[in-house]
């Protein structure tokens, strides 16, 4: 036998057997564990200080620290005036018939039973339609499961306009104090972290950041974020947070990163900048950061869960594993951040819309957002939230891009679409065991007073008070007649 066939046949065994004491077996796969908060952004870290060669296969490095692709400028080119319809090859509910009361797939593209509700659907479209928005998306979300419920848009200015659930082209606004506000707790920040202010309703200043004499108002961190206190989350942020940590944050809840969904959905693309003033204005709602409506849902869904999972639009299989879940909060910023969205609904931005009589939703949850192009003129209204609060059965996203003229704004829709998605699915009924002894019939309830039955002007005039806007803005028009009032009944 030759001298270098004879060290082979030596050799080989000694490799196999190194060879399988460097060999570990993957983990078994556990789909419906939780990773913990930053976990993808330290694995993306780890890939990129990794040598060539060394790293796994997984995230590109930093994902979602940078935006993927240009910002825009929402002073000098908004994305909204580059929107185009949806391709129909793309639109899936266009696709879908309806087959024994659901949305199914014609059997050439696979038959598949869609998850949302085609009454709630129908009822969300038929308002945008009534009430003629010239842009408007409604998204209901199951929190627990991410089961899309809703994909509900219309366009009055284009009525061949699609796809405006998916389409990141509307600043996110205040909406991103839900961000803001999660850093600041994970930070430490108490919900009673109290800072005063004056100024600021329209749009911020660094002299308005500076503590001054003339700080006439206080809120802490939970008021602020149910009013829309604008210096309040600017000065807390230049206190407390860093660019890097509300970039990672914002990662965390999805933005600079791709959403996984059947319908090509844009990137919500959020641009925070490192200089001190920026930042701050970023953190209070006014930096160039855009939003979808799906995002929004599922961003809303994620506050109520402290859980990120991908929007669902098909009904899985009977033995499909459970989706991935990734916490994105822990359970202690979510309870404080949930006590805080509260704030909205009682006291806030979204009160007077919450407390109308017949339309009252138990339980609710959210954040108004507002901002304004000014030339031509373009009214952004947004609300997201979730009810009931302590078992959250849903979770919305509304959008409505008004002009001058406007009949309802995103908070009267975001509330029809959680009371409407409630009535929809409703709270499995629980067994009552029956008393040992008979229960006292309470005392039937008295009527309110006629001051307490209605919102006053003081109470509008309050909620006015922390309306976000934007220093390019526009005053937001007044409501016009009572026959195309926000509160009117539906037509």
């Amino acid at each position: 036998m030759p001298r270098s066939q004879a060290l082979l046949v030596t050799l080989l065994p000694l490799a196999l057997v190194l060879g399988a004491m460097g060999t570990t077996s993957a983990p078994p796969e556990v789909p419906d564990s939780l990773e913990s908060p930053d976990a993808g952004l330290l694995a993306a870290e780890a890939a990129a200080d990794a040598g060539p060669g060394e790293a796994d296969a997984g995230p590109p490095p930093l994902s979602g620290l940078v935006p993927p692709a240009p910002v825009p400028s929402r002073a000098t080119a908004p994305p909204i005036t580059q929107l185009r319809p949806l391709a129909r090859k793309d639109d899936v509910l266009a696709q879908a018939r309806l087959s024994g009361g659901r949305f199914v797939m014609p059997p050439a593209k696979g038959g598949a039973t869609l998850t949302v509700d085609p009454p709630l659907q129908a009822q969300l479209t038929r308002i945008m339609q009534d009430y003629q928005v010239p842009y408007g998306a409604a998204v209901v979300i199951e929190p627990s499961t991410g089961r899309v419920l809703a994909l509900a848009e219309h366009s009055q200015t284009d009525p061949s306009m699609r796809g405006l659930t998916s389409r990141a082209v509307f600043p996110a606004a205040s909406i991103f104090k839900i961000v803001t506000g999660s850093a600041l707790l994970e930070a430490g920040v108490s919900p009673g972290e109290e800072a005063c202010f004056h100024g600021g309703k329209r749009g911020l200043t660094e002299k308005l950041l500076e503590d001054t004499g003339r700080d006439g108002a206080c809120h802490t961190l939970s008021s602020a974020m149910g009013k829309s206190a604008n210096v309040v989350f600017a000065k807390l942020t230049r206190k407390y947070l860093s660019a890097d940590a509300l970039r990672r944050m914002a990662a965390r809840l999805r933005f600079n990163r791709p959403i996984s969904f059947p319908i090509p959905t844009d990137v919500s693309l959020a641009s925070i900048p490192e200089d001190e003033f920026g930042l701050a204005n970023t953190g209070a709602g006014f930096g160039d950061v855009y939003l979808s409506p799906l995002h929004g849902a599922a961003l809303a869904a994620a506050s109520a869960t402290g859980v990120w999972r991908d929007p669902v639009l098909f009904e899985p299989a009977a033995d499909a594993a459970p989706a991935l879940a990734e916490e994105v909060l822990s359970p202690e910023v979510t309870h404080a951040l949930t006590g805080m969205l509260e704030e909205t609904v009682t006291h806030g931005t979204a009160r007077r819309i919450f407390r109308e009589r017949a339309f009252r939703v138990e339980g609710a949850v959210g954040k108004t957002g507002t901002l304004a192009d000014k030339n031509p003129f373009r009214d952004y209204s947004w609300f997201v939230g979730f009810a009931p609060k302590d078992h959250p059965r849903v979770a919305v996203a509304a959008v409505i891009v008004n002009e001058p003229l406007w009949r309802i704004r995103a908070t009267w829709l975001g509330r029809e679409a959680m009371r409407l998605a409630l009535e929809r699915f409703p709270a499995p009924v629980v067994p009552k065991e029956a008393p040992l002894v008979a229960e006292p019939v309470p005392p039937p309830a008295e009527p309110l007073p006629a001051l307490q039955a209605v919102s006053t002007a003081a109470e509008e005039a309050e909620e006015a008070e922390g309306a976000e806007s934007h220093p390019l803005e526009a005053e937001p028009p007044k409501e016009p007649p009572a026959s195309a009032n926000a509160s009117a009944p539906l037509p």
